[in-house]
């Protein structure tokens, strides 16, 4: 993510300005001439997060293997990492392009390709489009028709329900528009067995659970962002007390519901061990960020990006047992 500072600007100033300020920055590299290849490139690259795909394939690829209790066909789980970084890079432009106005006011968002004019408009949305058509082409014939339309699925949610819809209206946006980022589990079990289980299910719900703490202590950080643009993600709302207490809830449902795996029959003592060890020190990163909280810390000394960060670490670590798992039972 490019966290180059835009120009502060009050809050209040509305989609109005926000389209103003696009505006503004998509004169900078003038022409078409004026722009290099090379940075063009880049910028269409960074229309799909490439950061945040990084995390769904992480997600994709391990329950692939536990689906095929072994190693699966390789150039499957290529075909299907492709395809889901198309996808996936599909609605990430379609984000960018409907949130172009506000992201000229946000200081996190403020170097992205639309708001530099690195990328026109019309040629985001062109892009996002092809990228869309061509994933739900490439799951249907070269993978199976069900992940082709749990594909579809997850990108439409995504751009229609979370962006459109709920991102700025309800302070609870990023607890359902978090389903789109749990898809990549049923599309990893589906690609394999054309089918979903129980533990695709299960492990649905854990992203499910997991995207509210592991987004909110960012947006504790990046707040003021969300105020400035009116986007009343949950800590912009309410107090840094309120959230971290609702981080701790979601913490102890998402590991509970890890550790339904091994009871049910789906992994062995290698995952377990590893969903408790990581859930433990989950849950003491979440607790003392409550326990700050409470105590009325503000700013450094929070130490909210602790939780963001050993959140990608947790879910890494998780997920990297699932695939590992079946070949120690």
């Amino acid at each position: 993510m490019c966290v180059t500072a835009v120009e502060s600007r009050p809050a209040g100033g509305g989609t109005t300005h926000a389209i103003k300020a696009v505006g503004e920055f998509s004169q900078v590299p003038g022409s078409p001439g004026d722009r290099p290849f090379g940075a063009r490139v880049k910028a269409f690259v960074a229309l799909t997060k490439p950061r945040v795909i990084e995390l769904l394939l992480m997600t994709t690829v391990p329950v692939m293997f536990l689906a095929a209790k072994g190693v699966p066909d390789l150039v499957l789980v290529l075909v299907t990492c492709i395809g889901g970084y198309l996808s996936a890079g599909g609605a990430a432009a379609f984000n960018m392009y409907l949130d172009r106005d506000i992201d000229a006011l946000m200081d996190r968002t403020s170097q992205r390709p639309l708001v530099t004019g690195m990328v026109s408009p019309r040629e985001c949305l062109v892009f996002a489009t092809v990228l869309a058509v061509g994933s739900t082409a490439l799951f249907w014939f070269l993978v199976n028709p069900l992940s082709a339309m749990l594909s579809l699925g997850a990108l439409l949610f995504y751009v229609v329900v979370y962006t459109m819809i709920l991102k700025r209206r309800t302070s609870q946006n990023i607890v359902w528009g978090g389903i789109a980022g749990c898809m990549p589990v049923f599309i990893g079990w589906s690609a394999v067995t054309n089918s979903v289980s129980w533990a695709s299910f299960i492990l649905f719900l854990v992203i499910f659970f997991w995207t509210p703490p592991h987004y909110w202590p960012l947006s504790m950080k990046v707040k003021d962002d969300y105020e400035r643009v009116g986007v009343p993600m949950l800590p912009a709302v309410a107090g840094n007390k309120v959230v971290a207490r609702q981080i701790v809830a979601y913490s102890w449902v998402m590991v509970a519901v890890s550790l339904l795996l091994q009871p049910l029959g789906y992994t062995g003592w290698f995952y377990t061990v590893v969903a408790v060890a990581c859930g433990a020190f989950w849950l003491k990163e979440a607790h003392g960020l409550q326990s700050r909280a409470k105590a009325g810390v503000t700013g450094a000394k929070l130490k909210e990006m602790r939780l963001f960060h050993w959140s990608i670490t947790y879910v890494s670590l998780l997920f990297v047992a699932v695939a590992v798992d079946p070949f120690l039972r």
